[in-house]
């Protein structure tokens, strides 16, 4: 049987101290195949668990360029390059533009890219950020905290039938026109400008928690995070960037955290994996597309029941690998 599907061959460390932990480490790093020498680009640096590994894994002369939207993360990475040296490079930036930046960066045809499209433990436990209802803070939810617009904004600013579109849509939320027309009708008493006011408004909408194993407010504040960092769209042009800057047989490898990502990873692995991808009806083909890679896990690998009990917040990871052909 073929190992490409299989879980790292190290395996998961659950001695490591708690605090920020990679997600999916060891799997990540076999389905990369890091080798001394290779070239890789982490597209979300965060915490920066993934290329501190990658960095050992592809030890003496393997480089890597880590990217990330947000400054704080921006930060750490330089921190980490003064540690090791010229093998790291740093770039702040979005990994929609993967390509612009990894060419600029030097780093074109690469041996690896890896996304990990959660985000990290730095920003969820910062009320600041605005990201979590669990502590009173900002509404902000921004990636890059300077530019763009903010969730205060959206939820003051937006129209009922465009916040419910949202919530429906990116928070797949049953009851989203109810919670928007609770959001419209309580901040004509007073702005919206806290996660905690935001939450008690979608709790009290909905009816309370009534048992449920989630906070009423969470798949609303899923749907705020992805509009305010136009998360789907950056996702499409992310993949599309990775896929032009790997070198033939290099793996692009993506840890998606909800199904409306893992869905657009799915199916861009499998179009890119077809030569023809005109619509069935057509009797000979005029797309003239080629297949350009090979999906390496028909399934998405699950996180192993050790990792979900040391970090609860990997639950939800579904990894996706696939390989650039020649």
């Amino acid at each position: 049987m073929s190992t490409d599907a299989l879980p790292g061959n190290t395996p998961f460390d659950a001695s490591r101290p708690s605090g920020h932990q990679p997600v999916m480490l060891a799997e990540s790093l076999n389905l990369l195949q890091v080798r001394p020498g290779g070239r890789y680009i982490d597209a979300t640096f965060g915490g920066g668990g993934h290329t501190r590994a990658i960095l050992e894994a592809s030890s003496p002369d393997g480089r890597v360029l880590a990217l990330d939207a947000d400054p704080a993360a921006v930060a750490r990475a330089e921190a980490l390059a003064e540690e090791v040296g010229p093998r790291l490079t740093v770039r702040h930036g979005n990994f929609a533009q993967i390509a612009r930046l990894a060419r600029a960066a030097g780093f074109d045809a690469v041996d690896g890219v890896l996304m990990d499209l959660g985000f990290s433990s730095f920003q969820i436990d910062e009320p600041s950020r605005g990201f979590s209802f669990q502590r009173p803070g900002p509404l902000d939810m921004r990636f890059d905290p300077t530019t763009g617009s903010s969730a205060r904004e959206i939820v003051n600013t937006w129209d009922e039938a465009d916040l419910s579109r949202i919530i429906f849509e990116y928070g797949e939320e049953p009851k989203a026109r109810r919670i928007a027309r609770a959001i419209v009708a309580a901040r004509r008493e007073r702005p919206i400008e806290t996660t905690d006011h935001l939450a008690a408004i979608v709790e009290q909408a909905v009816g309370g928690r009534r048992g449920r194993a989630i906070h009423p407010a969470t798949r609303t504040f899923q749907a705020l995070r992805i509009a305010v960092n136009r998360e789907l769209e950056v996702l499409e042009q992310g993949l599309a960037g990775a896929l032009d800057v790997l070198a033939p047989g290099g793996r692009l490898v993506v840890i998606a955290f909800h199904s409306l990502e893992d869905r657009i990873v799915k199916q861009y692995f499998r179009t890119e994996a077809r030569d023809c991808i005109c619509p069935p009806e057509t009797p000979v083909c005029v797309c003239g597309h080629r297949a350009r890679l090979r999906v390496v896990t028909p399934k998405p690998l699950r996180p192993t029941e050790a990792e979900q009990a040391l970090n609860p917040r990997s639950r939800s990871a579904r990894l996706r690998a696939a390989e650039r052909l020649p």
